[in-house]
This record gives structure tokens, C-alpha cells and sequence, in this order.
């Protein structure tokens, strides 16, 4: 190395340390202004989080309709309650815009935002490109920027980095760049944000030290990688591992059924064992944000390597097979009653991806319902959290929830339980229903039931 080489080396060191221990002690004082890109299952409850552990926080959305409603305190997003929202917009420390220049007065920048499958389960990586683009209209020296969407291993540093840089400023000396995946699971007790561990690695070191001194602040398990690439890897190896796993008890679902053994029965057996087994449970399909999609980041990633990921695809062919095997027992349940689906009302219970959430993404109602449709059925659901059928990216279906009376069950030629929510009363479903096709196994706690109760 020349004389001038190892100057411009020492002044290049001295400018990063110098630019990384203002940001820290912004960080550790909790001055430093967090601003968070995409306000949906992820974003809003980290703006909670953030918010809680006596952050400034700017939260960012294309979608003004949600900024308006958080200006005004109303809630979107019905299982995080109406006290997040009201709370958030009495708050002095909270700043919802769809101004992205808004975006220039934030230390932190954390991406929240979908990564999807495109038509032929190729990763999308549209909303994360346009929202580094946003990041690098408006990024300064001094800031640090977080990705939080699960994305294939080398997103972080080989997509966003070169973005970021394009103005001139370099990755590691004038602002940083970290990897930490969501591990959101909308609806569940207990466990908010701030309580679910969390995985941090950047692109450098300054840049975990960093992300760390953020997270440690907000989330209560902090737990240090060492490289953005190790984050990006383990979130996707979280949801395989669910998504392999389902597959198997779903193809032991069709065998089993052959059979005539009530798979069901054989899981609550299995899951007397106390080491060894962890249970997994069946049903019509795969649904939410993670688990039908995640597994074929990796899929397409690993194709770069000459490797096919048979295991991986297997899963998700079996997995995205359900729903047909659904309408098949259907189908069948119907023909022991000598109806056709053609022409037959079926009632559809739950149409969310989830139990007691209002959350639809991905969820298999939607293939269920139009592949019922084709045949020619009349269908309707009831729903509890969701009173009209959503739009969704491959499905659009015009369909409201309608009330769960006897008349309604009555009338119904087929109910078919897609998703178990508690707050339907099955009781009366197993009493006024004449055929009840049951995905969940809601019906196994109804006591002599006058419907027939078929398993799917």
C-alpha cells in the first residue's frame, strides 16, 4: 500500500468511526429519530414497539388512506386493537406521512415492506427495490438502514447496497446497513413485538454494533449473527422447516383418510411422546405472508448454485394440492346425500389464513371458493373478522359475509369449515347443519351433533 493509499485509508477509518459514534449515542440516548417504511402486519407494531421504548418515530406508507386513519387514531389492522392507533396519534413522538423527504430527518430507516411471489414463484423483489430507491432519494451521512422482509441470503448487501451508494455515499463510512427478519404472528396471545426474539447481522461491523445498541432498546432477545447473509438464511429456514413439516402431515392426512383413520387422532397419539416429536397439524391449504411463499426464495436463490431444492418443492406441491382435495371430499360428501356440487349452497366458515384474525393473505378459502364456483356451487361464508372478501393479488371474489342464524344453516345444503375461529358457535352448527365438511377438526369438541360430519 502507498503512503497516499494508507492516508486515504486512515481518514476513510477515522470518518466511519467518527459518523458511527454519533449515531450511537443518538441510539443509546434515544434521541435518534426511527423511521419506518410500510405501516402493515410488520410496520405497525414495530412503530408500537419503537414508540414504546421512548423513540421519535416517523411512519411512512404509499397508502395514504392508512396515514389519514392513524392521523385520526382509527385502526386498520383489527387484531392490534383500537389502543394502539388512538394512542399513537395523542402521541407527540409520532409522525404518520406519505412524504418520503419526511424520511431525510430519521438516524434509523427500517424497511417493512411485502416481498411476494411473482407468477411463476419467482421472488418479487419490487416493493424492497422501490423502497431502497425511495431510501437512497433521500438518505444522508449518519443513517442506518434496516431490512426486515424475508428475502433470499444476499439481498441485503448485493441488492440494496449498490442502490444506497449510487448518490456517493459508502456503505460502512457514511451510513450503515443491517439485516433483522420479522417474526410477526398476527393474532397471537401474548406475544407482541417487543417480546419476540429477534436476529440481527449487517453488512459490516459497525453496522451490527449499530443495529444491535437499536434493537436491544426496543426488543427484549436480541441475539447477534454474523452476517446479514446468516439473518437472511435463518428466517427462511424458520418458515421451510413449517412449511416441510405441514406437507408431510398433509400427505399423511390423504393417506390416513384412505385408510379410514382420522389423522387428527393419530397426531394427539404421536404428541404423547415427550421427546423426539414436535406436533404439526393438517388442513385445506397453506395461507399468511410467510409459509406458502418464503420456502421459494431460497427454491429460486439456490438455483444460482446448480442445486434443486427437490425437498423444498415437494413440500409446496403437496402443500398448494389441499385445496383440490378439499373440494374433492366436498364433492363427495354431497354425492352420499345423491346432490351434485353443481347447484348445491355451501356455506364457507372463515375465509382468513388464520384463526381470530381478519388477515386473508394467501389464504386457501379464496382457491377453495373459486374452484367450488367452477363446478357450479352457490356459495356464501360467514366470517366473523371479515365482513367483505377482500381484494387479493390472484383473486378477486365479491362475496359478504353473511350471518351465522339456523336459517342460514338450514338452508345450507353443505357447511364447510375452512378456518376454526373461536368466536363461532359450533354447537349450533352441529345442531341446524344437515353436512358439515371440517378442515380443523372444530366440530371433534361437539357433542352428539345432528350433521354429518365429514373430515377433509
Amino acid at each position: 500500500m502507498t503512503r497516499t493509499a494508507a492516508a486515504g485509508s486512515e481518514i476513510e477509518s477515522k470518518i466511519a468511526l467518527d459518523t458511527f459514534s454519533m449515531l450511537l449515542s443518538k441510539i443509546e440516548s434515544r434521541t435518534a429519530v426511527i423511521g419506518i417504511v410500510g405501516l402493515g402486519y410488520v410496520g405497525l407494531p414495530l412503530v408500537k414497539a419503537v414508540h414504546d421504548a421512548g423513540f421519535p418515530v416517523i411512519g411512512f406508507d404509499v397508502d395514504r388512506n392508512k396515514i389519514e386513519k392513524l392521523k385520526r387514531g382509527e385502526s386498520y389492522l383489527k387484531h392490534l386493537g383500537d389502543d394502539l392507533t388512538s394512542a399513537l396519534a395523542d402521541s407527540d413522538r409520532f409522525t404518520p406521512t406519505a412524504d418520503e423527504t419526511d424520511l431525510a430527518q430519521a438516524d434509523a430507516i427500517i424497511l417493512c415492506v411485502p416481498t411476494p411471489l411473482g407468477r411463476h414463484r419467482e421472488p418479487d423483489l419490487s416493493f424492497v427495490l422501490k423502497s431502497t430507491e425511495l431510501v437512497a432519494r433521500v438518505i444522508r451521512r449518519g443513517q442506518l438502514v434496516v431490512l426486515e422482509s424475508t428475502t433470499y441470503p444476499g439481498t441485503t448487501r448485493d441488492e440494496m447496497r449498490p442502490i444506497l451508494e449510487q448518490g456517493g455515499l459508502r456503505c460502512g463510512v457514511d451510513f450503515f446497513l443491517a439485516y433483522s427478519p420479522e417474526r410477526e404472528d398476527p393474532g397471537r396471545v401474548g406475544m407482541t413485538t417487543s417480546k419476540i426474539p429477534k436476529l440481527v447481522g449487517g453488512v459490516d461491523e459497525h453496522s451490527t454494533r449499530l443495529a444491535m445498541a437499536f434493537y436491544t432498546r426496543v426488543i427484549e432477545h436480541v441475539h447477534q449473527v454474523d452476517s446479514a447473509e446468516i439473518a437472511e438464511a435463518a428466517k427462511l429456514l424458520e418458515n421451510i422447516y413449517r412449511a416441510v413439516n405441514i406437507a408431510l402431515v398433509n400427505e399423511l392426512k390423504v393417506i390416513f383418510d384412505r385408510l379410514g383413520i382420522d389423522v387428527w387422532k393419530v397426531i394427539e397419539a404421536a404428541a404423547t411422546k415427550p421427546f423426539g416429536f414436535q406436533a404439526f397439524y393438517p388442513g385445506p391449504g397453506l395461507g399468511g405472508h410467510c409459509i406458502p411463499i418464503d420456502p421459494f426464495y431460497l427454491t429460486w436463490k439456490a438455483k444460482e448454485t446448480g442445486y434443486a431444492t427437490k425437498f423444498i418443492e415437494l413440500a409446496g406441491e403437496i402443500n398448494s394440492q389441499m385445496p383440490s382435495f378439499v373440494v374433492a371430499k366436498v364433492a363427495e360428501a354431497l354425492n352420499r346425500d345423491a346432490k351434485p356440487v353443481r347447484g348445491s349452497h355451501i356455506l364457507i366458515l372463515g375465509i382468513a389464513y388464520k384463526p381470530n384474525v381478519d388477515d386473508v393473505r394467501e389464504s386457501p378459502a379464496a382457491e377453495i371458493i373459486e374452484q367450488l364456483v367452477h363446478h357450479g356451487a352457490h356459495i356464501r361464508y360467514h366470517d366473523p373478522h371479515v365482513p367483505t372478501f377482500p381484494e387479493m393479488r390472484r383473486h378477486q371474489i365479491d362475496l359478504q359475509s353473511v350471518p351465522l342464524t339456523p336459517e342460514e344453516l338450514r338452508k345450507t345444503d353443505c357447511v364447510l369449515i375452512v378456518t376454526d375461529h373461536d368466536g363461532v358457535d359450533y354447537e349450533m352448527v352441529g345442531r341446524e347443519a344437515r353436512l358439515v365438511v371440517d378442515t380443523r377438526n372444530a366440530m371433534a369438541g361437539v357433542a352428539n351433533p345432528r350433521a354429518a360430519i365429514i373430515k377433509a
